[in-house]
Order: structure tokens, then sequence, then C-alpha cells
């Protein structure tokens, strides 16, 4: 599993949930954003805004994503991302569709503005993936989660999308249940 941390957090942080979904078997790592952030403005902001962090950013995630990829098949490997970390690993699995073993946005949707063209290319061939987020978010907007559900269905994913009413900004035990259950999938 590859974890991406949140803005103005830590890799220490986001391993806080690969503690909660312990599998043997599993491995975690967690890249550590340069100054706690995988880019300096709003995920909603225009692309070019957020470059080059952004495309940085998503170099790192392609280049753990490789050297994992030596010795574990992508259909066995989950992306896992919380807050920005979460909008980083969406928008790389979107850009980067395959058979993955999952893909899990947490508080999070596909990065860029709303006019933002939404047309990647990939097939997920049934990839789960899970998008959890409150219905009042103050960062995510409910319907940015249903956008990024939709474009994942499109692009053949399985996909599971909840709206808590009323949460904070965090991660609730139905999340962590649900990312149990993906890695459960896959270590078996």
């Amino acid at each position: 599993m590859i974890l991406a941390h949140g803005r103005g957090a830590s890799a220490l942080d986001i391993m806080t949930i690969a503690a909660e979904v312990m599998f043997p078997g599993v491995a975690y790592l967690a890249p550590q954003a340069a100054g706690s952030a995988w880019y300096p403005n709003p995920f909603t902001a225009p692309f070019e805004a957020n470059e080059p962090y952004l495309s940085s950013a998503l170099e790192v995630i392609a280049s753990l994503l490789s050297r994992v990829q030596a010795t574990v098949p992508a259909e066995r490997i989950v992306l896992l991302g919380f807050s920005q970390g979460g909008c980083l690993m969406l928008e790389f699995a979107a850009r980067n569709a395959q058979r993955y073993g999952g893909v899990v946005g947490l508080s999070a949707g596909l990065i860029g503005p709303d006019s933002a063209p939404r047309d990647y290319p990939g097939d997920f061939q049934r990839t789960p993936v899970f998008l959890g987020c409150s219905d009042v978010d103050p960062y995510i907007k409910k319907e940015r989660v249903s956008m990024t559900a939709e474009v994942f269905q499109r692009t053949g994913a399985d996909v599971t999308a909840r709206l808590y009413p009323g949460m904070d900004h965090t991660v609730n035990a139905d999340e962590i249940e649900m990312v149990r259950s993906i890695l459960k999938a896959v270590a078996a």
C-alpha cells in the first residue's frame, strides 16, 4: 500500500491509517512531501497554478510505484491518500489507469477546476475504488466527490462513494473498514 498524507501533515501521520488496517505480508510505504505539502494552492485551482509542484508530486508517486512494481504487480498494490494526498492519489490513478489492488481517496477528489476536461485514457479493469468524505467537508465539496466517482466509473473502476452526514474533515471507522476490506481482498 502506498499512502499519501494531507497538507501540513507528514508521512508519519498517514501511517496511523496503515496501523489501523495492518495485514500480515503487506508493506506500507508513505513518501514525505517537501514542506509537508504536495502542491501550494487549492486542489481546485487551475493546474498551472500548482506547477511545477503537482508534476513533481505525481512523479514521486510514479517513481515509488515503479520501484514497488519491480516485485509486486499493480493488481496487488493499493493507492490511498487523505485530503491533499487523496487528491494527489486520485489524480495519479486517473492519469495512469490500470488494474490496481485498489484506489482510496479519503476526503478527496480529482485535481483541477470544475471546467477541467476529464477525458482520462485507460481502463481500471474493475479496480475497487473507494471515495469517502463528509457531505459538509470545508475543503472538498460533495459535488466533486460525485464527479470523481463518475470519472472512475466511466474508466472501468468498481466505485463505492460514501458521503457521511455532518462529519468533520477526518477519517471515520466505516472508511477504515472499507479500506480493510480492499486490503483483505488484495492480501488473500
